[in-house]
């Protein structure tokens, strides 16, 4: 037999690609912007090499089931997806019928930062509420669960609620299951957007299965991404008997990796030991480290608990504009003057320092 040719161009290693930015440049834009974990890229180097059955059917995706039972119990499935807007719609169309709505807060991702795509794509109806802190309870859900006998409403079939918030606030155990066991008793399921799961995790120092499937969540997006992912989220069914088609669905939206072993290879990394919960624990820190920084000058607000990796202020605008030209983040309500700086696994006590520093420095010019 004649050995295998390459046209590789160089050995293992070796690469024409440059790097084009500046790796010491950091910002607080978002827990998208760091890289990925060194660990990760060697889960990723392990994962390569050789072939492996496409579309699913290789070695690590079948592994990481196991994976993700020891964090969700026996019954629970996972369906590796491109991204978080990818999971999001994948598992509403899975727990609704054609003409289902879902109720939702009204900061939700899946409402203002998704482009429509549950609703053009997944076909949905989504009933956002106003609250106060990003979480919904049983009364604000209220607002919008009823008319399931009227023909001209969307029927309420799913509460999807966000863990952590998009306020960066966190759900209690006990809040997830008040919620579980309202939408329940109303015939609703109930969907959580976990694209920062493992932030909540860490705030509330307990493990993931105590606010999902022990609440009482039957289905789950989980966030990898910005935990230390190259990329890549994932649709957890915690409970089997809500959904129908998984496979289908998560094809039919465009959300299935013919190279699902590059997917997997980097959930097993996160997940199979601690390092899901060593990267939460420190992008938190840095954001408590952060809000504790700027709550000493005089003229910076912190808006709400910082509970997760992600801090929220009020600050003069010219002050935040004059920030954005050497630190990369994002206004949450340019009108009234809030920020949004987030936390990452990478971000270090000398950038948070740094970053504080130069905010004093501009209060103190205005």
């Amino acid at each position: 037999m004649t050995a295998p040719t390459t046209t590789a161009g160089g050995p293992p290693g070796r690469t024409d690609a440059k790097r084009r930015h500046d790796p010491a440049v950091r910002g607080f834009a978002s827990d998208n912007y760091a890289g990925a974990h060194p660990e990760v890229l060697a889960a990723l180097a392990l994962a390569n090499g050789g072939h492996q059955v496409s579309y699913g059917e290789d070695d690590y995706t079948a592994h990481l089931q196991h994976v993700f039972r020891g964090h969700f119990g026996m019954d629970a499935e996972v369906y590796p997806v491109f991204n978080g807007t990818g999971a999001n719609v994948v598992a509403l169309q899975a727990v609704t019928d054609r003409w289902g709505a879902v109720i939702c807060a009204d900061t939700a991702h899946i409402h203002v930062d998704e482009c429509g795509a549950p609703e053009r794509v997944g076909g949905l109806k989504l009933l956002p509420v106003p609250t106060p802190d990003g979480k919904l309870t049983p009364e604000l859900i209220d607002r919008e669960a009823r008319g399931w006998d009227d023909e001209h409403r969307a029927m309420p079939q799913v509460v999807s609620i966000t863990q952590a918030t998009e306020y960066g606030t966190v759900y209690t155990p006990d809040e997830i299951r008040a919620v579980c066991e309202h939408a329940h008793r109303r015939g609703m399921r109930v969907h959580l957007d976990g694209a920062r799961i493992a932030n909540a995790a860490a705030s509330l120092d307990v493990p993931m299965r105590a606010f999902t499937n022990v609440a009482g969540v039957d289905i789950l997006s989980f966030g990898g991404t910005k935990n230390g992912m190259l990329l890549g989220e994932a649709v957890v069914v915690l409970d089997p008997d809500a959904v129908r088609a998984m496979k289908h669905l998560r094809k039919l939206s465009m959300q299935l990796a013919s190279k699902m072993r590059f997917v997997s290879a980097q959930f097993e990394a996160l997940l199979a030991k601690d390092l899901w919960l060593r990267n939460a624990r420190h992008a938190n820190a840095m954001a408590t480290r952060l809000a504790d920084g700027v709550r000493g000058i005089d003229g910076v607000e912190v808006l709400h608990a910082v509970q997760a990796n992600g801090v929220f202020a009020r600050l003069p605008h010219d002050v935040s504009l004059a920030l954005q030209k050497n630190f990369r983040f994002y206004f949450w309500d340019e009108a009234d003057g809030v920020v949004r700086w987030m936390c990452s696994f990478d971000t270090t006590e000398e950038d948070v320092d740094t970053f504080v520093a130069a905010i004093a420095e501009e209060m103190r010019r205005t």
